[in-house]
């Protein structure tokens, strides 16, 4: 399936969209009215992201929360910098 994290299985869901019209009672209007609420699409914040996985480096569709949360292990693209033993400033 198009569109769907690979490691969580989120996808698209449907809800609504509420539209309003008015000004807010505490900003000294006489409160909001719904004037429409049609039928809309939430779709997942998906990554492209390269990941390590059984020693292979491959490219995955992810959503942005398992990506946070340390689901997945991206790629290391270059070895960080570290310093020579023993020098000093």
């Amino acid at each position: 399936m198009a569109r769907v994290c690979e490691v969580c299985g989120k996808g698209p869901q449907l809800g609504n969209k509420v539209t309003t019209r008015g000004k807010a009672k505490y900003l000294g209007g006489v409160g909001t009215k719904v004037t429409g609420i049609s039928r809309r699409q939430f779709k997942p914040n998906l990554q492209r992201l390269h990941v390590t996985e059984k020693g292979t480096n491959k490219s995955v569709l992810v959503c942005t929360q398992c990506i946070r949360s340390g689901r997945v292990v991206k790629k290391v693209r270059q070895a960080p910098f570290k310093l020579p033993v023993g020098a000093k400033e």
